[in-house]
């Protein structure tokens, strides 16, 4: 029942009139006895009625929730599982709509339902496994009957599905951060506008005009981007411009792809190909080991065919690293670039919907995976299968499962958990 009434002070005067609605339990968010105030909206109004609830309330203990302490009390009562409270603080901080639907799919509890389908059929090899552990005898004889080894099969390549789905929520979710590098003048903040659609970046003939980071979020197919403009790499005099150069090369090394600008219309220039090489052997090794290096050869419209392509096989390390040429100024390569940037991260389109997952998550799944990898190790061994060590790795590959709902999870995590989410939610 809602009741519209006047929210009254100390002295009896109204602060607002508004609706009471009385949820008991379990029948609430929290599933306990649960009073919620709708007053009219307003700093000031809510901080009055506020005040007044701790003050009417002081006697039997009421206080302001800690961040999260709602959805914790929610998950602590069997309302939500864990990957159904973390997907509340994700669908409040989505930043793009794929984004946000995905995290509506997890708190309806889709990816919930994908993990418990996992489980049941883990715990079921189990127990098959297990059972035969008392009958040394019979036991090979017993799990081929029992496709022991089809039933393992299925189950790594439905968690590896899983993981597959997993991988891509959580890049809806934390997005990829890509950071422009490069000399001075080379279109760095030119592409950054260029890419996000709007005058984000100074842009000016003048070397080192950029002087800090300077970042622009975009979506690319609903995949959020990270764009980080960074300080021409160069050898500076000037104090300023050498601690965004500093910035510069920390922001390459957190980056999850970089994109090494080159000007097309000075690469044939002697001193400016020194000045790229010296980049090239600055950059990070993981950088280009892990494949996180992109090539961009910007100011197409300003060159000829044969330039760009003699540019092209300039390049340094190019069998290493992806190259693409652009043109920041009219547009052209940019949709390429994009593809590329999402190819990079691993994302692909999927049939089936998608859901936000995070990335202790992925790890979860990644290790549930690797014991049962392991586990099909062990069962191919046939006559010579150590079944106790089988039936340990499905253990080991369950209890990940677990902490992803949170059956199995540790009192810190939840901690850590709850305590990002907004205050009261």
């Amino acid at each position: 029942m809602a009741h519209y009434l006047p929210f009254l002070d100390e002295a009896g005067q109204a602060i607002d009139h508004g609706l009471a609605l009385y949820f008991p339990a379990p029948h609430s968010y929290t599933g306990e006895d649960v009073l919620e105030l709708q007053a009219h909206g307003g700093p000031v109004v809510l901080q009055m009625l506020l005040a007044r609830c701790l003050q009417a309330g002081k006697d039997i203990g009421l206080r302001v929730a800690e961040p999260g302490e709602f959805t914790r009390r929610a998950f602590l009562n069997d309302k939500l599982d864990l990957a159904q409270a973390e997907a509340v603080a994700d669908l409040i901080d989505a930043s793009t709509e794929a984004a946000a639907r995905s995290a509506s799919r997890s708190l309806s509890g889709g990816f919930s339902v994908e993990i418990h389908r996992l489980r049941d059929a883990l715990v079921r090899l189990r127990l098959l496994v297990e059972a035969t552990l008392d009958f040394p005898e019979e036991e090979i004889d017993f799990l081929q009957k029992a496709d022991a080894q089809g039933q393992l099969l299925q189950l790594h390549d439905a968690a590896a599905r899983v993981l597959d789905l997993t991988q891509q929520g959580a890049l809806l979710r934390e997005g990829l951060t890509v950071v422009l590098a490069g000399q001075p003048n080379v279109g760095k903040s030119s592409l950054l506008n260029a890419l996000a659609g709007v005058e984000r970046a100074i842009v000016t003939p003048v070397a080192g005009t950029t002087r800090d980071k300077v970042t622009e979020t975009l979506q690319i197919r609903g995949v959020p981007v990270h764009v980080v403009d960074t300080a021409g790499l160069r050898d500076s005099q000037d104090e300023v411009e050498r601690i965004g150069i500093s910035r510069s090369w920390q922001a390459i090394e957190e980056a999850d792809a970089v994109l090494f600008l080159h000007d097309l219309s000075r690469m044939h220039q002697a001193d400016y190909q020194r000045d790229d090489a010296v980049i090239m052997g600055r950059l990070p090794e993981a950088v280009r080991r892990d494949g996180r290096l992109i090539h961009v050869l910007n100011k197409r419209d300003l060159v000829g065919h044969a330039q760009e392509m003699q540019a092209v096989a300039w390049l340094p390390d190019s069998a290493d690293a992806a190259s693409v040429v652009v043109s920041a100024q009219t547009g052209d390569g940019l949709p390429l670039l994009r593809e590329r940037l999402l190819s990079l991260a691993g994302w692909h389109s999927v049939p089936e919907g998608l859901f936000i997952a995070r990335k202790r998550h992925v790890l979860a799944l990644t290790e549930t995976k690797s014991h049962l990898e392991s586990a099909q190790q062990q069962l191919a061994l046939a006559e010579n299968a150590a079944l106790d060590l089988v039936a340990e790795e499905l253990r080991l590959a369950q209890q990940q499962l677990s902490t992803i709902t949170g059956v199995f999870t540790a009192d810190d995590l939840l901690g850590e958990i709850f305590s990002r989410f907004c205050i009261g939610k």
